[in-house]
């Protein structure tokens, strides 16, 4: 099936999920990483994918993002089963599904603006990079998309000037950019000093203020429970709750935790 039959012609907008998973099931050899895993991402969320190491949540977003094939089960997207033995990474960018890593997204020596168009670069008729093009794009991506207002940054800014939470706002807004339906954030306030993890969920907020829809994965439990519409709660490779934070407090979701890794 060929990407562009996945996206519906009327601007993307007849589907209910963006990403859903259904009966998903990974080996690696005899280990069984994931058991039936139905799950569903909608339009214009924020999903907190919570769970304790080795609860599946890198192995079940690898299988999402075309990283690595599901052992049986299928995947929709936009509400279009797609064909598992084409689906890859670059098919996932091409269906607007972008993955943000934490410390893995960017070049530290390289300029904000060569970082937003690695790999697709924009070139002019004669082959060569549109760097002018380039740098008015990325100054809007920082001004709009992002909200950088300071004269302390700019697109010439190297990352490696940067804070933590102000790369985590960089590769946040390239995937923006990019025209993302769905962003996955994966751990992005790891090693964040208090005012660096309140950046990155601003950041966070923009996107489904921008009509965007975000897997967040996080071990910071208040973090994930101040911005997610929905919390699911991996548990050895399974879904084993959906939980809305207005139900359920941080000390009372932390407890749920506790008691879930206790059992058989």
């Amino acid at each position: 099936m060929p990407e562009s039959a996945l996206k519906p012609a009327a601007g993307r907008a007849e589907f209910e999920s963006i990403v859903r998973l259904e009966n998903v099931q990974k080996y690696f050899g005899a280990v069984q990483a994931l058991r039936d895993v139905n799950l569903r991402i909608g339009r214009n969320e924020i999903v907190g994918l919570i769970g304790d190491n080795g609860a599946g949540k890198s192995t079940l977003i690898k299988v999402m993002t075309g990283v690595m094939p599901p052992s049986s089960g299928r995947i929709f997207v936009r509400d279009r089963e797609i064909d598992l033995s084409d689906y890859s990474v670059r098919m996932a960018h091409d269906l607007s599904i972008e993955t943000v890593y934490q410390d893995r997204s960017l070049a530290d020596k390289q300029p904000l603006w060569r970082n937003f168009f690695v790999g697709r670069q924009i070139t002019n008729r004669f082959g060569f990079i549109n760097i002018k093009e380039e740098k008015r794009i990325a100054d809007q991506i920082l001004k709009g998309a992002i909200g950088f207002r300071s004269s302390g940054i700019t697109v010439d800014s190297t990352v490696a000037n940067l804070s933590g939470g102000e790369r985590q706002g960089i590769a946040i807004g390239r995937a923006m950019h990019y025209d993302a339906d769905l962003i996955i954030l994966d751990e992005p306030t790891v090693a964040l000093a208090v005012a660096e993890v309140r950046k990155v969920l601003d950041f966070v907020r923009r996107i489904k203020e921008s009509g965007r829809a975000c897997i967040y994965i996080e071990h910071n439990l208040a973090h994930v429970h101040e911005v997610a519409d929905r919390l699911v709660i991996l548990d050895r490779g399974h879904v084993v709750s959906e939980i809305k934070p207005k139900d359920m407090s941080v000390i009372e979701l932390t407890e749920y935790l506790i008691s879930i890794q206790h059992k058989t």
